[in-house]
């Protein structure tokens, strides 16, 4: 947000995560999609990060390389600010279609503008066909609902096709529940998926799975599929993991409530030591912790981010302003948190370059 009063005055929902045990699915029973806004103001992209853009240029490569896209056409649902289309053109793609109401094309490099195209706008409504060689879907399926109709929708938009290879990545909530990760369940996050009913999810709506796999210290599933051939039998579920599930959902708000009360205490005792705390990420996962902490949210003196586009804004729900890293130089913090581990390594560099020593820690 621009000013702090529009951030703290941000609207919020209800969150009553709930867990099917004929399916694995887990989900935000209260959901209602109204209460979205995506547009150009979102500001979701990861891709400032070297260790995010060498994620996904790797795994443009191996797409591109494993399907056979090369010199051929992608369609990209959710594509954000278009940092992974353009890495499939680098990667060999002949053109590309990025779908989403939050993409800057200005912001795209001049090497592979020329080969992409962008609709600025949602699927199905300002894009209903999917004419492609591969479609690919990042990061945006955990959004959605009613999902299942969701994804009938894309087997409907690839038509006759059997051909087109569907690419998809979300967050794994195995991990969110058997870590009590309450900073990576928020209200844009309807959706939550394991393996296993990620798989009964693409069977059901008219794919054939190719492959799944974890990526990014596991924090992500990756799904490969193509649409199933009309007529073909149900491949078979395979063994799934839904007891194991339904024990980490049983012990998730226990998880859950001791993480909050330990990040409490943990930033109380700095404060009562006359130091400060700051967290580093002020996307998604620093507006559910500090939403989360309540009112100890204000022992948080800022939130750092290196994206530029957020610089001198101010935090949704909690108001807290984002700086620069060189900023904390002004700071000083005893305490920085990160709201993710996977960027611990990186975070440490930024800050020994600024050469600051502060008590480095991720939730």
């Amino acid at each position: 947000m621009d000013d702090q009063q529009t951030a703290l005055d941000f609207p919020r929902g209800e969150l009553d995560l709930a867990f099917c045990t004929g399916c694995g699915f887990v989900y935000n029973q209260l959901f209602d999609p109204s209460h979205n806004a995506y547009s150009s103001d979102y500001e979701e992209t990861q891709g400032f990060s070297p260790l995010f853009r060498e994620f996904i240029k790797d795994l443009a490569e191996r797409w591109v390389q494993r399907y056979d896209l090369a010199g051929k056409k992608v369609v990209e649902i959710g594509c954000g600010k278009g940092e992974f289309l353009a890495e499939m053109v680098r990667a060999g793609v002949a053109s590309g279609i990025g779908v989403d109401p939050g993409v800057h094309p200005e912001r795209i490099d001049d090497d592979v503008a020329n080969r992409l195209t962008w609709v600025k706008g949602f699927f199905p409504e300002d894009f209903p066909l999917i004419d492609a060689d591969a479609v690919i879907c990042r990061h945006t399926l955990e959004h959605i609902a009613p999902v299942a109709d969701w994804m009938r929708t894309v087997r409907e938009s690839i038509g006759e096709r059997t051909d087109t290879v569907v690419l998809f990545e979300l967050p794994d909530v195995s991990r969110v529940l058997e870590e009590g990760a309450f900073w990576d369940v928020y209200y844009e996050h309807c959706t939550y998926f394991t393996a296993g009913s990620l798989a009964r999810l693409f069977r059901r709506t008219g794919f054939e799975i190719v492959d799944q796999w974890t990526a990014y210290d596991d924090q992500y599933l990756i799904i490969e599929a193509r649409p199933a051939t009309p007529g073909a039998e149900d491949a078979a579920e395979g063994d799934d993991e839904n007891a194991a599930t339904g024990s980490a959902a049983d012990r998730f708000a226990a998880a859950h409530a001791e993480m909050i009360g330990r990040w409490r205490t943990r930033l109380q005792t700095v404060a009562a030591q006359g130091g400060s705390s700051v967290i580093w990420g002020s996307g998604s996962k620093g507006v559910a912790f500090l939403a989360a902490l309540g009112d100890d949210a204000a022992l948080v003196t800022a939130a750092v981010d290196i994206n530029p586009f957020k610089h001198g804004k101010y935090m949704a729900g909690s108001g807290h302003r984002i700086i620069a890293p060189k900023e904390l130089t002004e700071f000083q913090p005893d305490l920085v948190i990160a709201m993710n581990s996977a960027y611990l390594e990186e975070i440490g560099s930024d800050l020994d370059a600024l050469g600051l020593r502060p008590s480095l820690e991720a939730v």
